[in-house]
């Protein structure tokens, strides 16, 4: 609210108009008179010389000029409100936000890394969002989110932007897991990509990176993946897993974080996969992106050295043959 009462009020009109392509229902989305949001628009074509508005009967539209300023008026809107940030963003850290996106995988991967953020500076507020990782790579570039974290290669060109920074946190390997109630629980030999093939399956859709990535193997090595059961929520694959008969593929290190599954590796091996934090390093950058990508960067060099164990479902008691 208060970034509303900064930027003029002619402008909040004038933007408002467009996009409502309206005065009445412009008027009546800001709560004001008509006559009121007309007179302000007045004064502003005044002061530029120009009509910014054709209307025809009850359509509104811009006019060329309008159309010039309008672009003019969003940056204005989009700075101030970058400002504003950096005002509440102050530099010890004590208050702000970090609006954080991920995928399903990452959030599994990277999850203690939020909880020593949060650690290290409480005072600043978390917003994590998931989703696929293409719109990822879209959030980043038009300020949605301040940082996201992919699993594999982020971008869908070949290079990222010059806009966008990116950190490599650690490579993961992909991995056969299975549950308790699986046949092959335990099982210690390697899986050939013909048993692999014939493994009844639950993964996530097609929409996810990690997906494309167990498709992409079994096209180059000319099978068809046995997909029972698809959705958009790891969390519903792993209890399925846990506690059923079908199997999934995953990075070795959610295998090991999870009580109730076991690892089987494949013969050939998966390749192994980058996990990349990206943020957009042109304009405002606030206090806390920087905070949290030097803190990415040493929680990744940690993580070599040890990987907590954290269970995040209590494991039902094995009951005795």
């Amino acid at each position: 609210m208060a970034g509303k009462r900064v930027f003029p009020r002619s402008l909040q009109y004038l933007l408002a108009i467009a996009e409502h392509g309206s005065f009445t229902r412009a008027a009546e989305a800001l709560r004001v008179s008509q006559p009121s949001l007309s007179q302000q628009i007045k004064q502003l074509e005044e002061s530029l010389q120009s009509p910014l508005f054709s209307r025809s009967g009850r359509t509104v539209r811009l006019t060329n000029a309008g159309e010039i300023y309008i672009r003019h008026a969003r940056r204005a809107r989009g700075e101030l409100e970058a400002g504003r940030r950096a005002v509440h963003d102050v530099q010890n850290l004590s208050r702000g936000s970090l609006r954080l996106g991920w995928t399903p995988i990452t959030d599994y991967l990277t999850c203690s890394l939020l909880e020593d953020f949060n650690s290290r500076y409480p005072g600043i507020t978390l917003k994590t969002l998931e989703m696929p990782q293409g719109d990822l790579e879209v959030a980043v570039a038009e300020d949605s989110i301040d940082v996201g974290i992919a699993f594999g290669k982020p971008f869908s060109g070949e290079s990222p932007s010059s806009e966008i920074q990116t950190d490599l946190l650690f490579e993961e390997t992909l991995c056969l897991a299975v549950g308790n109630a699986h046949p092959r629980a335990g099982q210690q030999v390697r899986m050939s990509v013909q048993e692999f093939g014939r493994e009844s399956l639950a993964l996530l859709n097609t929409n996810f990176a990690m997906r494309h990535h167990i498709d992409q193997y079994c096209l180059e090595h000319r099978i068809a993946p046995n997909v029972a059961i698809e959705s958009n929520s790891l969390n519903v694959i792993i209890e399925m897993i846990q506690f059923g008969p079908l199997a999934t593929v995953v990075p070795k290190s959610i295998v090991r974080t999870q009580c109730g599954l076991y690892s089987i590796n494949l013969s050939p091996e998966m390749p192994r996969k980058a996990i990349i934090l990206f943020y957009r390093n042109v304009g405002y950058m606030s206090p806390a992106v920087l905070a949290f990508s030097r803190l990415a960067s040493d929680w990744s060099v940690r993580r070599l050295t040890q990987t907590p164990i954290r269970k995040r479902r209590p494991c039902p008691l094995a009951e005795a043959p």
